[in-house]
């Protein structure tokens, strides 16, 4: 039997838990070393975007104000499992929103990726639409076109109202495809004439591992011997079975979108998936094949079906019977059901083959994908990533040669660090510098890239971390009762960078200095 350890090991998202440190060199952190790119390097808008992202629960608060009720994330939450930080005040991006909106501005910002509170929208999960939710989110938007920056809508952030889990079990069950498709149908009806880019999910992977595998995050559901403290669940079934349930409501409603509003609103549906970029950890055949059954388990799990209409073959072979079969009106529902692919792109993994989990009677997702994977570097005493842009270029490739080059938005990337840590985020800067650097190499090799939006405009509650850690381009003081956004050193090379202005920071090394803030 794997120790639990090693289940935990294997589940892709578990690296946002621990801390790792980076040691690569510059020259690969930075592709070919020329720090020469700038902003009118990429296709101006709206053919390609920079922006910033965010979720409702994470910066929105006001969580039990006008009208919205819990989401499965308030109830985790509010069981003190977050170390008793919770989204009942966030970032008060509720009523902050203006403030938020001209801190974009001041940044330079060409769009906003945020998401919408289904359950501040329709607080049962279906039936009448909150009044006082609905002009939230219309003056959200409004504010955003009014300042010239491009709204980009996810309709669920992994926080599902409880009314929905509490009736049905929520993912798992067949019921939500038809509740998922009336809550979009809104959305579309709503804000659809100012909205021209919709996602439906953001990384159904992670959310399924982390709720129905393991089950340590919302909404908990797993099962001896492979979770965690859950009373209820199928660690054997159920990732496979929601994600199933969460293809065809995104089908769903993107069939909706297309027949009814594309053609007069004249925008573009698409879904997120969280990925990693994997490296044999020998050079061994195993390895290398594990490798592959890697990205077919994390990342082709969503996507092949978008693209192909079934599964990956690896994972329909490991996992048998337990995987749902589409019918065929389903896979043709599904394959192409997008018109861009999101991608949530922070830090390259070593794989390593571990076939024994497959001897194991009893399995779920994570002995069917037979892999363990490991940091390419490690470090309890911070919270930093290892910067691998070039993993991302490798990503990128990997998505064009096998996946028909769609069009493409990194929707997340950024740095961890711990909260309250320096303003002056030079790793953040780095990070950052690096990524952006090797977007537009891949760009200028045919990937079909269209935007980039790095995680996060404010320290946020972050849903693996608490009040633990921060991406944010914006401090926040959680001790003042105004909560102010502070600018931290990355903001202001943000802002030169989209802007095109020099800068020169308040204190940093010569050499510093010249790499990031000169031309």
């Amino acid at each position: 039997m794997i120790l639990q350890l090693e289940l935990l090991l294997h589940l892709c998202f578990i690296i946002v838990l621990i801390s790792i440190s980076p040691s690569l060199s510059l020259d690969l952190e930075l592709g070919n070393g020329d720090d020469g790119f700038e902003r009118d390097d990429f296709p101006a808008p709206p053919d390609f975007v920079f922006g910033a992202s965010a979720s409702a629960y994470q910066v929105e608060g006001a969580a039990d104000q006008d009208g919205r009720t819990p989401s499965i994330w308030d109830t985790y939450a509010h069981e003190g499992k977050m170390d008793g930080a919770t989204g009942d005040v966030a970032c008060d991006q509720y009523h902050k929103y203006k403030e938020d909106v001209q801190l974009m501005v001041k940044t330079g910002l060409e769009a906003y990726r945020f998401s919408i509170s289904w359950s501040r929208l329709i607080p049962n999960g279906r039936g009448p639409v909150n009044p006082k939710g609905l002009q939230y989110y219309n003056n959200l938007i409004d504010q955003l076109i009014s300042n010239g920056i491009q709204p980009h809508v996810t309709l669920h952030h992994a926080d599902l109202p409880q009314a929905l889990e509490d009736e049905y079990g929520g993912w798992v069950s067949p019921n939500i495809v038809k509740d998922f498709t009336a809550y979009a149908n809104v959305c579309f009806e709503q804000f659809g004439d100012r909205v021209a880019h919709w996602t439906t999910m953001n990384e159904p992977n992670v959310f399924v591992l982390g709720g129905y595998d393991i089950g340590f995050l919302p909404p908990q559901h797993c099962s001896a011997p492979f979770g965690v403290n859950c009373s209820r669940g199928n660690s054997s079934t159920e990732p496979y079975l929601a994600i199933h349930n969460i293809l065809l409501s995104h089908a769903s409603a993107a069939a909706l979108y297309k027949q009814t509003y594309q053609h007069k609103q004249r925008g573009f549906i698409g879904i997120n998936v969280f990925s990693y970029w994997f490296i044999p950890r020998t050079e061994t055949q195993h390895d290398q094949v594990a490798t592959q059954r890697a990205m077919d388990f994390y990342f082709g799990w969503v996507v092949h079906p978008l693209v192909y209409g079934d599964y990956p073959r690896v994972m329909k072979k490991n996992a048998g019977s337990r995987i749902p079969t589409f019918t065929s009106a389903e896979s043709a529902q599904v394959q192409g059901s997008f018109d861009f692919i999101g991608l949530n792109y922070y830090v390259t993994l070593y794989a390593e083959d571990f076939s024994a989990a497959l001897n194991i009677q009893e399995r779920d997702y994570t002995a069917d994908s037979a892999i363990q994977i490991y940091p390419l570097d490690f470090n309890q005493s911070t919270f930093e990533y290892p910067i691998t842009p070039w993993g991302m270029e490798e990503l990128l490739e990997y998505i064009k040669q096998n996946y028909g080059n769609p069009p493409l938005y990194i929707h997340e990337n950024g740095q961890r660090t711990r909260r309250n840590s320096s303003l002056e985020d030079w790793s953040r800067i780095e990070y950052m510098h690096g990524h952006i650097h090797s977007l537009l190499n891949v760009i200028r090799n045919g990937s079909n890239a269209r935007g980039y939006f790095m995680w996060s405009l404010l320290d946020s509650i972050e849903l693996l971390d608490g009040l633990k850690s921060s991406y944010g381009l914006y401090y926040i003081d959680l001790d003042d009762p105004e909560l102010k956004r502070q600018p931290k050193l990355s903001a202001h090379w943000y802002s030169k960078f989209l802007k095109k202005k020099n800068f020169t920071p308040h204190s940093a090394s010569d050499a510093d200095h010249q790499r990031y803030f000169s031309r």
